[in-house]
């Protein structure tokens, strides 16, 4: 097979397997990413989330990550819920994003890129590679955007130009040549500034700066303390946050998913502050122990439902 008919079914098993986008850029060092992501880093934006200074030349360059790299293969699959389980959800007073209503993200397309990777070894023959889902050391959304996938908006979502961004971004490194994608190289977010108008945190800054540190999304999961202390104001939020994405006029192209996995487990959109404060650590392990839920434990959700309840007397 030759790196056209190697592509050509890359792209096609892909499909098979779920995914609804695969685009493929070089591997080659991301110099420019380098430098802002340096700045970013310097101006103390990534807060407690000291992982991100770690393994900084793995992070800009992915034939330090897989030796004798060629591609860089992207991969998108679309988690945006269907209209009912999203009127449910806007009545409730503990809110969850939405990419943690389903099983585990990581370990649903974990196991389809490994399943991917058998196929394409089977069928072309001997291939080094590594798949990484939001884990590991690599710049994603940038190499999602040399792969043809869309722009980085502003509030540092990849937005895909025929369907939003309700999107998990998958990578895939192999040592496989194949033919390339040309990049999205125009931003359409154009004037908008809807989602920094919209920040309840004000953590979207001009030029596409993030302040992942005054993110609700960071106070929530990110953030392992015991006690949130910040004057920062948010409401409802008790695992993530949605808002930047839900006023993005991107998104009235997003369309359900058709993930089984992905849909929402045990009642969790019936849950209210309540009853998550009401719940014994063994009920919450064995109704999420398969949920994205288990990286903040009970204690944590706990813990920003206090805070929820603090700022409404506060207020």
């Amino acid at each position: 097979m030759n790196e056209f008919s190697n592509t050509e079914f890359i792209k096609a098993t892909a499909r098979n397997l779920g995914f609804d986008f695969c685009g493929i850029a070089q591997a080659t060092e991301l110099s420019e990413d380098a430098r802002r992501l340096e700045k970013w880093l310097a101006q103390g934006f990534h807060g407690d989330m000291e992982y991100m200074e770690k393994n900084f030349d793995l992070r800009i360059d992915p034939r330090k990550l897989v030796p004798g790299a060629k591609s860089v293969i992207t991969f998108l699959k679309n988690y945006y819920p269907n209209k009912s389980d999203q009127q449910i959800a806007n009545k409730q007073d503990a809110k969850i994003a939405k990419y943690a209503w389903g099983e585990d993200y990581h370990e649903v397309i974990r196991n389809q890129l490994h399943e991917l990777l058998d196929i394409l070894r089977k069928k072309i023959g001997p291939i080094e590679g590594r798949g990484f889902v939001d884990s590991a050391p690599v710049l994603e959304r940038s190499w999602a955007q040399l792969a043809g996938a869309g722009w980085i908006g502003k509030n540092g979502n990849l937005i895909h130009p025929q369907s939003g961004s309700f999107f998990f971004l998958a990578t895939l490194i192999i040592d496989l040549p194949l033919q390339y994608d040309a990049p999205l190289v125009k931003d359409f977010c154009g004037t908008c500034t809807k989602c920094i108008d919209a920040c309840p945190t004000q953590a979207i800054l001009p030029n596409k700066t993030i302040q992942a540190n005054h993110c609700i999304s960071y106070f929530t999961i990110e953030l392992k303390k015991a006690e949130i202390k910040t004057d920062t104001h948010y409401k409802d939020w008790a695992f993530g946050c949605d808002v930047c994405q839900d006023v993005c006029p991107w998104n009235r192209f997003s369309t359900p998913h058709e993930e089984t996995k992905f849909k929402p487990l045990n009642h969790l959109l019936q849950m209210n502050k309540a009853d998550w404060m009401q719940m014994e650590e063994t009920t919450f392990k064995a109704r999420f122990n398969t949920s994205p839920l288990l990286r903040s434990k009970l204690k944590g959700i706990k813990r920003n439902i206090e805070y929820l309840n603090h700022q409404e007397k506060a207020d």
